[in-house]
């Protein structure tokens, strides 16, 4: 699944707010429903796709039953490489001469359902061809919860037939969300030894996450509000970093003790507190379009290496007088203890490189944002 010679050994000039790239991708952000929306050209004649951008989803899925035949569209026998390469050995009652199965799952809704493996031409940009690319055809009810006008996720997960893994050699990319339509995926990119890679601060992507290998997992030891460290007790597993959760959300017994530290905070700093609006519960008084709020560090392998969450990523703007921390009650029992949401990755550059399973993160673009990083990003390395 290789790349053109032209794309793959295509290298940009990067300032302090450009990255190098491959392949790009731009994400917008539906306001209706906080999902982060891509387009992709698929099948033969290529034909743009609207998709739900699924940051750990482990394939591309989309509803195939639209009545439009691609001449270059090929079903997956069970039992063949295509099929073992998907990891998975679900050939139905037709044994190994049936259609090789997967089960593609709505992460926005927690529904699955049976679906079917193929092989369809794929182009990230309509001039570079990525040939064949693995996805899963699904029944339409899967759309339900997803953006007006989209017909599938898009996932960029840990495994063999994501999108990172399929369109190159050296399976790195980039994420930076926007709170509008200036966001990105930046495929194949080259951060190291860069200016913008000293801006970055890097933490192991940890692996050893067994309900969701295919989701993307760091460990945060502990959390510090305004420089006070917080005592959250025992946070079990990774903390997971998530496209489809809109805002981050804590176990119950942390997010408790989370939102007592930060109001005590909010209230040395004469933060007045207001009525709850949901979906959040603790929310203050401010008029003022940048208010003082206190830092919110996450510390992870060690007390120096820390990502720091400020008032854009920690404060909802409910009201032109009102509000309120972004991180929700995430119940008693949830999978994974505290879940960054997309909110708080917003105008952050996150560099993943699979090969090494390290993350680099930037914590805000130091005064940028995501739409200025796409935008330098495509006048500088246009193709």
């Amino acid at each position: 699944m290789a790349l053109s010679l032209k794309t793959l050994f295509f290298f940009s000039f990067i300032s302090l707010v450009s990255i190098s790239y491959s392949l790009l991708l731009p994400v917008t952000k539906d306001s209706a429903t906080l999902q982060y929306v891509t387009q992709i050209y698929h099948g033969t004649p290529l034909v743009p796709v609207k998709l739900v951008l699924d940051l750990g989803g482990p394939f591309l899925w989309l509803d195939c039953s639209s009545g439009r035949v691609s001449s270059s569209n090929t079903p997956i026998q069970c039992g063949s490489i295509q099929c073992l390469t998907a990891k998975t050995s679900d050939c139905g009652h037709g044994g190994e001469a049936s259609t090789c199965r997967l089960s593609p799952e709505n992460t926005i809704t927690g529904v699955a359902a049976p679906g079917e493996l193929a092989e369809d031409m794929v182009a990230v940009e309509v001039s570079e061809m990525v040939s064949p690319f693995l996805f899963s055809c699904a029944p339409r009810p899967l759309l339900k919860g997803l953006t007006r006008g989209t017909v599938g996720m898009l996932g960029l997960g840990r495994t063999r037939i994501s999108l990172p893994s399929s369109v190159g050699l050296h399976r790195k990319f980039a994420v930076c969300l926007s709170p509008s339509d200036g966001g990105a995926v930046f495929l194949e990119n080259e951060i190291a030894g860069t200016d913008i890679s000293k801006s970055l601060v890097y933490t192991p992507l940890l692996t050893d996450q067994i309900l969701n290998s295919e989701q993307y997992f760091i460990n945060v030891k502990s959390i510090r509000i305004n420089g006070r460290g917080v005592s959250l007790g025992t946070i079990t597993g990774g903390t997971g970093i998530s496209t489809v959760v809109p805002y981050t959300t804590m176990k119950r017994s942390v997010y408790e003790i989370f939102t007592k530290a930060y109001i005590e905070a909010a209230a040395s700093m004469d933060m007045s507190m207001v009525e709850s609006v949901a979906p959040f519960e603790v929310c203050f008084r401010s008029g003022s379009p940048e208010p003082a709020v206190p830092a919110i560090d996450l510390v992870l392998q060690s007390e120096m290496v820390k990502w720091r969450i400020l008032g854009r990523n920690s404060m909802v703007r409910v009201s032109d007088e009102v509000i309120c921390l972004g991180f929700l009650d995430g119940g008693d029992n949830p999978e994974t203890s505290i879940v960054l949401g997309g909110y708080q990755l917003e105008d952050n550059l996150l560099a993943f490189d699979l090969s090494t399973s390290m993350l680099g993160f930037s914590s805000s673009l130091s005064g940028s944002s995501c739409s200025e990083l796409k935008l330098n990003s495509m006048s500088r390395g246009s193709l």
